[in-house]
Formats: C-alpha cells, structure tokens, sequence
C-alpha cells in the first residue's frame, strides 16, 4: 500500500495518519465505545468536536470574528444557489468571471435567482488559456456581489489574485479545490465556500465562511437549511449536520497545524507543481495548454502528443500505483490531481514513471 499514489480529482486522497486515526476510532471515540457517527450532534461530546474543528480552520486561516464558519451539506454545488439566495436583496443581478467548467456550472445556477452579468471569460492566446486581468473588465457597484472560481479543478485553471472592488461588492470564492493550500487573506472575501473532498475531508460537507454583515440579505423564500443566518444563528445545527465528514475535517485541519500550517503546506505544493510542470515543459512527448501564470498548483493537466498512446500510458501508471490519472471527460488526456495529502514522493513517482514511459514510447 506504500506505494500507491492516489491522484484522484475527488473525491481525494486523505492523509494517510488521519485515515489510520479515524480507523483506529472509528468503534470506540473519546473512550464512549461507540462511533462518532453514532451519538447526537448536540451532546455535549460533538459541540466539543465541532467547536475544536472550527476553531483550528479559524487558526489556520486566520478568519477574524467578522466572520461566520459554516459547516453545510450540499457540496461545493449546494452554494451555486445558495449564494444568490442569501444575497439577492443586495441587488439585482451578480457578476461572474467565467474561467472553466465549474464556473460556468455556479453561472447556470445563479440565472435562476437574478440576473448574471459575465464580465469576463477564459480565452485561448497564441495557443495558450488565459484568464483576462482585471484592467480589462469592470466590477459594477450596484452588483449585489461578483464570484469566481480561483482553481477549474476540470481545467488546470488556478487565478493567483484577488478581484477587488472599490465599491465594496462583495468578492465570493468557490475554493473547493484549493483552500488550505496556500495562505490567503480572508478579509479580502465577502464568502469563501468549498466542497470538502479535496483538500478539507469527505464529501457531502461544504464549509462556508461568510462575513457577518452579508447574513441579512437573502430572499424570503430562502430554505432555513440553505439560510446562511439561520445556520450561523444555530451553529450550523439547524438541522442534522454531515457529523463524520464534520469530524473528519477536524482531524485533517489537526493535521496540517502539525504539519506547520498553510505556509509550510504552500511550500510544498509549489515544490511538487514545479517538478511536474518542469518534466511536462522539458519533454517533447507531453503538453500543457496552460499559460504559465494561471497553472493550477493543485489539478495538473497534461496531453500525450500521441493520444493513442493515452489507454497504455494510464494502464501503465495504474500497474506502477499511480491511480486515477485520466482527465475530465471535457478535456481528455491527463490530470494529476496533487493535493495536500499528495507527498512530493508521489509527484517524483510520477515523474519518473512519465520520463520512463517517454524513453521507451517517444
């Protein structure tokens, strides 16, 4: 088993010590001799639990009392309406920046509830995808808020700054694919919201953290479970919480606190990008339509020159223990999916495996 590597896009790998910790108490937790899954979210046991987690996420991003720290159901696509529910009142259309698949999925939603104006989109330049700067288009400052996604998990997409507003619109960030990988600034967002089952746990949970002063915009026929005031109100306990995934997110946030935090985990993630990208951009035999300034850290995708080699190549990789690197059905060819429970032993796997396979097919 130590020599399997799992790439997967998601639902993603774990750390391996908080899997073998959540085996280890997975029938006997806190010494009740029962299951975390089996006992109420309110006793006295869970809120103990739940307040820790919540309270080393705050730790590791330095989210300020500004703000609210949800834990939700529904994923990250829960939040493609529950945003414009929670905010519509604000105004009556929202803008959109427009870089891959998963934001043009949170625009379909959006469309619903308001209208959605798309200030920009991703466009390929001389061969090359790109996202627009923001010299080139205008946050509006009557939008009731303007979102984005900062990683296209299905196209190796990652945006490295932040919109602003001098208006004070509200800046949303789908982060499923890239919190906790990197230090941020929180105070730049008006809600940051993320799946879980890439960097945070299991899927099913969706953590949200919303600014405090946003809760009082949502439209009135907003269900109580996706209201994002009546869930702060209740402590994400309006109704039955996901409490394994919740949990779980706890000991992966334990984990990376041990392990230095966010600033170390960037470093480490920088260091694994960087050995892909390098052995893809060295080589004649592998391709990346990515400009270099918008490479994702954290979905890594890549394209034989030959694709009828591509069947043989994942073949290969799976019976060296490099699992689940086949691209998104939208894009094809490759996708190594490194997140923080990825080791740099894994990446440099890989990357030997992909110069191997080169020699003997190129």
């Amino acid at each position: 088993m130590e020599s399997i590597y799992n790439f997967s896009a998601g639902p993603a790998a774990l750390p391996k010590q908080v899997l073998s910790r959540a085996q280890q108490e997975l029938l006997d937790w806190n010494g009740l001799g029962v299951s975390v899954m089996e006992i109420s979210h309110r006793g006295k046991d869970f809120l103990a639990c739940a307040e820790k987690a919540e309270a080393d996420l705050r730790k590791l991003m330095s989210i300020s009392d500004d703000y609210e720290v949800l834990f939700l159901q529904g994923g990250g696509r829960g939040q493609f309406f529950s945003v414009p529910m929670n905010l519509a009142k604000r105004g009556s259309f929202c803008q959109h920046l427009l870089s891959g698949q998963w934001s043009q999925i949170a625009v379909t939603e959006a469309k619903k509830y308001m209208d959605v104006d798309i200030v920009a989109k991703a466009s390929l330049e001389d061969g090359m995808l790109m996202v627009p700067q923001p010299d080139q288009w205008q946050i509006k400052k009557d939008a009731a808020y303007f979102h984005y996604c900062p990683n296209e998990t299905v196209d190796g997409i990652e945006i490295n700054w932040v919109p602003h507003s001098k208006h004070g619109v509200p800046i949303v960030a789908d982060m499923s694919s890239n919190i906790l990988s990197k230090t941020i600034d929180v105070n730049k967002f008006g809600i940051i919201y993320a799946g879980a089952q890439k960097n945070i746990g299991p899927s099913g949970l969706a953590i949200v953290i919303v600014r405090k002063d946003l809760l009082s915009y949502s439209r009135e026929d907003t269900p109580a479970v996706f209201d994002y005031a009546q869930q702060a109100k209740d402590g994400s306990m309006y109704n039955t919480p996901p409490t394994f995934g919740w949990y779980l997110a706890g000991l992966v946030f334990e984990w990376l606190l041990e392990n230095g935090g966010l600033a170390e985990m960037e470093k480490l993630n920088n260091s694994k990008a960087q050995l892909l990208y390098s052995t893809i951009d060295t080589s004649e035999f592998y391709q990346n339509n990515i400009s270099t300034d918008y490479r994702s850290k954290m979905n890594v995708t890549f394209h034989l020159n030959e694709t009828s080699l591509d069947k043989l190549f994942l073949s290969e990789a799976e019976k060296a223990g490099l699992m689940f690197l086949k691209g998104h059905r939208f894009v094809g060819g490759m996708r190594a999916s490194i997140y923080n429970a990825m080791p740099l032993e894994g990446v440099q796997a890989l990357t030997a495996f992909m110069q191997d396979f080169e020699k003997k097919h190129g």
